[in-house]
């Protein structure tokens, strides 16, 4: 798949299947480990991005672009609507979309890196975090680790029947207290889904809103540093 560059500072910006940005390897190695970033409704691909520099050395970072142009320099993977009582409904059919196009996206991302097919981390917020639940259990082993922050499983876009898909991928979670976009109920549900179908997980809160407090920062990282 060919593929456009522009150098902005010293990162690279590049079009594949997705638009994103990389962050190379700061300690040079043959086949680095991977992390992939998904950034929530509204955002961008600059969003998450923006502690890049914090992370383990070892870590090619790529951060994509959602599919779906909502003009001012936001984007997302599926569209959510309100209803004349206010209620949310999510536009599944491009939630579907976008799983097929990330599912196809790592693989492009690990082929032209030659990364290490052992060390794929899927980091999503919000709705991102959303489909990387959906991503790791409808492309089973496709990642192997996933920090999913601010979200929840949506069974919606699960397969029927994971406990026989033989998923080794392990979870990180952690959501806010007092999140008013997606109430923390609804983030309490994953690590009882994911217990119920065996898949390892860690489920932490934090005294904030929809947002990633410091702590909650430096609890992930040692976590992803835990498994390089």
């Amino acid at each position: 798949m060919s593929h456009v560059t522009v150098e902005k500072n010293k990162y690279t910006y590049m079009k594949s299947a997705l638009h994103y940005i990389v962050r190379q390897p700061k300690i040079e190695q043959e086949n680095p480990p991977l992390l992939i970033l998904l950034h929530g409704y509204g955002s961008n691909e600059e969003d998450l991005f923006s502690f890049s520099t914090e992370l383990p050395d070892e870590l090619l970072i790529v951060s994509a672009r959602a599919p779906f142009d909502m003009n001012f320099g936001g984007y997302a993977w599926y569209a959510i609507t309100l209803d004349a009582n206010d209620e949310k409904f999510s536009d599944l059919d491009e939630a579907r979309q976008s799983l097929t196009k990330i599912a196809d996206f790592i693989d492009y991302v690990k082929t032209t890196y030659k990364t290490d097919s052992n060390k794929t981390f899927l980091l999503g917020f919000s709705q991102g975090a959303i489909l990387s639940y959906a991503l790791s259990l409808n492309y089973p082993n496709r990642v192997n680790h996933v920090i999913s922050l601010s979200g929840y499983i949506n069974e919606e876009l699960t397969p029927k029947s994971v406990s026989e898909l033989n998923i080794t991928t392990d979870y990180y979670i952690s959501h806010g207290t007092v999140d008013q976009v997606l109430p923390v109920d609804w983030a309490r549900k994953a690590p009882v889904y994911l217990n119920e179908n065996n898949l390892k997980n860690v489920y932490s809160e934090y005294p904030v809103g929809h947002g990633v407090a410091p702590q909650n920062f430096y609890s992930f990282k040692s976590w992803i540093e835990d498994r390089l």
